[in-house]
């Protein structure tokens, strides 16, 4: 993981256009966000995702002194007058894939399209808290202990898996539902002991509807690209774990969603200057689409690219995930020069209806 030496800062782009600056101030790290400046706590012990992914969250949890922040799940008499009515039990939550980190080692899962649901102990929550009516035959075999899981019947099938959790007679149509597992909370150490204490609790219980999510190794980005496509093919999408890591809950770089990736070329139109480790040398290339959309790539540069970065005026390859409705790549990745392609002259950007 990267980390800031004293005095060094460096920028995040989180969900508004401007990015978060991030500190590090003789060993106090600091974040611009508003989670990290809301929090009731002294400056030497917040902590914020962002930080979390760029530092790691074992990093984090050894500089803060103790578990990072959870929020309490919400209970069943949650909805009386007066409750937090955004609380919601404390999962971790998936963040996107750059395209740039290696995944090797890391575990490959199907993300499945039902319906994601907290096990407290006792009752299935919602992410938002709301309590889903399980028929007693569903729930009987199922153990004390926090699970994390998919309420799930199939693939494309969605829209079933809903009309029926959303009920609240506890129908018989729950015979069509899963429950599958893919974590433990509350158990200890890394996601590989996780696992292994989890398949151990659901074979012991023999519970009829319930079992643990399939993870496989990722032997490097072939293996990724091929099974994504297997996953693809059949309607899902994929989610990646970091081996080792934590249950933690918020947004974490330990879980990433995983999509099919697509080469494209754009042309050089300036350079921007680096923060943090990167000062001095690039930060990101700002290129120009062939419509005359204009974005900048961030990430996928070697030390050596982002010392002698492409000159404007060159043609770049790069890779992202999807358009956003205003035509813009979302996390596009640097691939390399296109060292055969002419030296066209950047034209103006398309007018935008």
């Amino acid at each position: 993981m990267a980390d800031l030496q004293d005095g060094e800062t460096t920028e995040m782009q989180g969900s508004g256009a401007k990015p978060y600056l991030l500190k590090n101030t003789g060993g106090v790290y600091s974040c611009s966000c508003p989670a990290w400046r809301n929090q009731s706590i002294p400056i030497e012990r917040r902590t914020c995702k962002h930080l979390r992914k760029l530092r790691g969250d074992a990093a984090e949890q050894a500089r803060v002194g103790g578990a990072l922040p959870q929020r309490p799940p919400r209970t069943a008499a949650s909805g009386e007058a007066g409750a937090d009515a955004d609380a919601g039990p404390p999962l971790l939550l998936a963040e996107s894939w750059d395209n740039a980190a290696d995944l090797s080692d890391w575990w490959m899962s199907e993300k499945l399209d039902g319906v994601r649901a907290y096990w407290d102990g006792k009752q299935f929550l919602s992410r938002q808290g709301n309590l889903y009516h399980a028929p007693a035959w569903f729930i009987e075999r199922l153990p004390e202990v926090p699970l994390d899981g998919e309420l799930w019947i199939g693939r494309k099938k969605f829209q079933r898996t809903v009309s029926i959790v959303r009920r609240q007679d506890k129908t018989d149509l729950w015979h069509e539902v899963r429950y599958l597992v893919f974590d433990a909370p509350d158990a200890a150490n890394g996601f590989e002991e996780r696992m292994a204490f989890l398949k151990d609790l659901l074979a012991s219980r023999a519970a009829k509807f319930v079992s643990p999510h399939e993870h496989t190794r990722c032997e490097g980005l072939d293996h990724l690209r091929a099974e994504l496509s297997r996953i693809e093919s059949l309607g899902g999408e994929g989610l990646m774990r970091q081996p080792g890591s934590q249950y933690v809950a918020g947004r974490s770089s330990t879980l990433l969603k995983v999509k099919s990736f697509h080469d494209a070329e754009a042309l050089v139109v300036g350079h921007q200057a680096g923060a943090g480790r990167h000062h001095g040398r690039l930060g990101a290339l700002l290129v120009r689409f062939a419509d005359g959309t204009d974005f900048a790539i961030g990430t996928g540069f070697s030390d050596r690219e982002r010392n002698n970065p492409p000159p404007i005026g060159a043609t770049v390859t790069f890779r992202y995930q999807e358009l956003s409705e205003a035509g813009v790549p979302r996390f596009p990745s640097y691939v390399g020069l296109r060292s055969d392609a002419p030296v066209p002259t950047p034209s103006a950007p398309a007018a935008k209806p």
